[in-house]
């Protein structure tokens, strides 16, 4: 039997979750790059640690930056840093496959970003980068329209 109480307390709990506009728990985004600065590719022309003090959220991803001025300069232009793919790894993904990159794989190609699972990956997108980034768009595009459907 459900006493007034109770009743109440699911009513309340229910407008609760409906005022939050969903769970009233929401997981934190995503860590992009496992953490690592993505300006620091492009300036530095290596992976370097970012610092949680100096972090941003972008296209439903936290990045993370070594300092303040990295974190500015990917403010005012993010899609020349951010990483192509949302940072998984391109030669995967260039195969339809959907997987994690790790941050010390990684190649500038055409003034873009892109990282790598693996070093033999890293070496094989060297190979034919245009045609293979081309590839791993239209997975990507392709995964994301059967994902909303």
């Amino acid at each position: 039997m459900v006493t007034r109480r109770t009743a109440f307390r699911i009513a309340a709990f229910a407008a609760c979750a409906i005022a939050t506009n969903g769970p009233l728990h929401a997981e934190p985004a995503p860590l992009a790059l496992k953490g690592y600065d993505p300006v620091a590719y492009f300036t530095d022309a290596r992976p370097m640690p970012g610092l949680e003090q100096f972090e941003l959220l972008w296209d439903g991803q936290r990045y993370r930056f070594a300092n303040a001025l990295h974190r500015e300069m990917f403010k005012a232009s993010p899609d020349k840093y951010a990483p192509q793919f949302g940072g998984l790894c391109a030669m995967n993904l260039s195969n339809g496959v959907k997987r994690e990159s790790d941050p010390h794989n990684w190649v500038i190609s055409n003034g873009n970003l892109y990282v790598f699972a693996g070093e033999r990956g890293m070496q094989n997108f060297t190979k034919a980068p245009q045609e293979t980034a081309i590839r791993a768009a239209e997975h990507l595009q392709a995964m994301k329209a059967s994902a909303t459907q």
